[in-house]
């Protein structure tokens, strides 16, 4: 029962931000437990859903999720940064909303042999897509002192990133670091006493590190926002749900450049680029959640909605 009352982060902002016209074609590029893409199901007549995921566990639970509306949805393995391709190989020229919900999905982080958790033991996975071969304990374990401290300072902003990445190497040079566990423990002993005592977990930063970088995230999101705007036919909406400020910047920077008309220089007296806008921003900034979400459910404190609606093509 608990699959199916399940409320997805900013559920009603992201209907309306899709403007769903029921004989449209909608892509959910992160299906997950099929909650907002059940609600854009349910409000298609003669139009498709293309739901995608990389977790072949996602598609195997969403026909049990979609009951009925199965009939107006097709399910595809695969990462949302191969939109275009899983587009063309539908045989899909262009498509009126794509949704994508950054955030980890709450069986991956529930499922304790995913890895994904600081807080319970499992094997250090944390792949997304379990088909893939790199896992965390492959980094873990095999990157060199200089890359873990980047990766724990650049994906997890970590200010204790030397200190962790430092420990991490000596305790692998005793044995290897098999379990989540084991890697908090390493955490903790390489904090200060100040940094222990802090509200958030020590582990947060440094495991989110680690997920980013095991399923290359950020290179991910960057590769779909420049590729998935030409696809949207006119008037159709993206919308994109981050979590945190590296997601969050990656997507406003990107749909704020595809926003951005004319780029030549400001002393130009009349525009030589030639270039419009691909998109208008709907709204300018980007949609949180209410207080009343917050406290229903505590995932949702940090997400983001950003939309954007593709332009008319312009006619000389």
């Amino acid at each position: 029962m608990t699959e199916f009352t399940h409320r997805p982060v900013l559920l009603e902002e992201c209907i309306q931000g899709l403007a769903i016209r029921p004989e449209g074609v909608y892509v959910d590029g992160t299906l997950g437990r099929a909650g907002h893409a059940r609600e854009v199901a349910a409000r298609l007549t003669t139009g498709r859903l293309i739901g995608i995921d990389r977790d072949q566990a996602a598609l195997d639970a969403a026909p049990g999720r979609f009951g009925p509306l199965m009939e107006r949805v097709t399910l595809v393995h695969g990462n949302f940064r191969d939109i275009p391709e899983i587009l063309d190989r539908l045989s899909i020229v262009g498509v009126d909303g794509i949704l994508l919900d950054l955030g980890v999905s709450s069986p991956q982080l529930d499922d304790a042999s995913r890895g994904f958790s600081y807080s319970k033991d499992a094997p250090l996975d944390m792949r997304m897509d379990q088909s893939q071969t790199l896992t965390a304990a492959d980094i873990v374990n095999t990157y060199d002192e200089d890359e873990l401290r980047l990766i724990l300072s650049r994906y997890g902003e970590e200010r204790y990133s030397p200190r962790i990445a430092a420990a991490i190497c000596r305790r692998r040079e005793e044995r290897p670091i098999e379990t989540t566990l084991e890697l908090v423990d390493i955490i903790r002993s390489a904090m200060p006493a100040a940094a222990l005592r802090e509200k958030q977990h020590p582990a947060k930063r440094s495991f989110q590190a680690l997920r980013i970088a095991v399923n290359d995230e950020l290179g991910a999101i960057a590769d779909t926002m420049e590729a998935v705007i030409p696809r949207l036919n006119p008037g159709g909406r993206l919308c994109v749900i981050t979590f945190h400020s590296l997601e969050d910047r990656i997507v406003k920077t990107a749909m704020a450049q595809a926003a951005r008309g004319c780029t030549c220089p400001p002393e130009f007296p009349v525009c030589v680029c030639g270039k419009t806008p691909q998109v208008r921003l709907t709204p300018r900034k980007p949609i949180i959640p209410s207080a009343d979400e917050c406290g229903e459910n505590p995932r949702a404190r940090s997400a983001k909605l950003r939309v954007c609606e593709k332009c008319q093509p312009v006619t000389i």
